[in-house]
């Protein structure tokens, strides 16, 4: 698969995702695998009032063979285009527009899945972006708003023809959220009605879901979000099944702790103990799922401060399900 000039490997990518996908986990994700790598979304309006909050978000992750991408959201082609111009400094390989996400504080704003709404400012917020950067541009989109205004197919085409170069799916509407069920048949469409790259997505949480969406839909590349939470070993599975290769076995517990250290003692490296401790918390309780004594274990989380803690949790977790 190709986006412009960028050649992507087989297997799957790493959705971005407000306040979760932050460099350590990206690095995470590369390392296990994942085919490439977008930054949580930033507003573009923000990076135009020099907000430093939001240009910290665009920090560059390098993984050799591992393309990263910044996510833009907003609705005002000048200022995306701006911003666009203005994050080149971090070095992405690519520009991602946010068309697909469903929170209310993003959508009253009309960006985010309430740009499905008017396909053509999304054709012309591509076009502006394209213009202001010499890297692919792609898009990230749904179905459409609700049910009366299913515009995927005709907000793909309009991206294409301003310049995108490839588009994700999520195949729920915005009014859907994230409950069930997934439309797969919204994701073969797609692919049918646009001759760039189409990434499907949403609820692909098992290598045998992420080959079927593949196989139903003939999208070129699936990605992934909440399913490689508490997991990143799932993007080494998803790579060795789109290779071909033996799938690696599932990690024991043992090692799924000595991981789950190794992410948050990687995130106070980068953050400071402080801040990385606070923010930890809902990415520790991801991977206390399935786990004996998991409500309590994640109860747990919400008060962890220091590192120790984490080595604490870690060897209640053993304990709780030796």
């Amino acid at each position: 698969m190709k986006f412009g000039n960028l050649t992507i490997k087989n297997g799957a990518s790493l959705a971005p995702m407000a306040g979760l996908t932050d460099a350590t986990l990206r690095t995470m994700a590369a390392n296990y695998g994942a085919t490439y790598i977008i930054s949580e979304m930033v507003s573009a309006k923000a990076l135009s009032f020099g907000d430093k909050k939001s240009a910290a978000l665009c920090k560059h992750t390098s993984v050799e063979g591992v393309p990263y991408g910044i996510q833009l959201f907003g609705s005002e082609p000048a200022i995306m285009a701006q911003a666009a111009a203005f994050v080149m400094k971090y070095k992405p390989d690519f520009i991602d527009i946010n068309m697909g996400c469903p929170a209310p504080k993003i959508t009253n704003n009309g960006c985010g899945s309430a740009l499905m709404k008017n396909p053509p400012l999304c054709g012309e917020l591509v076009k502006a972006v394209v213009e202001a950067v010499d890297i692919p541009v792609t898009i990230k989109i749904r179905k459409g708003f609700d049910d009366s205004s299913l515009t995927a197919l005709e907000v793909a085409k309009r991206a294409e023809a301003a310049g995108a170069a490839a588009v994700t799916l999520h195949a729920r509407t915005r009014e859907q959220m994230y409950r069930p069920p997934v439309d797969y048949t919204s994701i073969a469409a797609l692919k049918q009605a646009v001759s760039i790259p189409v990434i499907g997505n949403g609820d692909i949480t098992t290598v045998e879901e992420a080959l079927s969406v593949v196989e139903q839909t003939g999208c070129d590349q699936v990605m992934v979000g909440r399913g490689a939470l508490g997991r990143p070993w799932f993007f080494s599975q998803l790579a060795a099944a789109f290779n071909g290769q033996p799938i690696p076995a599932e990690p024991t517990l043992k090692e799924k702790m000595c991981i789950m250290q190794k992410h948050v003692y990687d995130m106070c490296n980068d953050k400071g103990e402080a801040q990385a401790m606070r923010e930890c918390r809902t990415q520790v309780a991801w991977y206390m799922h399935g786990l004996q004594g998991a409500a309590r274990l994640r109860g747990l989380t919400s008060s962890l401060t220091y590192y120790t803690d984490i080595e604490e949790l870690a060897q209640l977790v053993l304990k709780l399900n030796s």
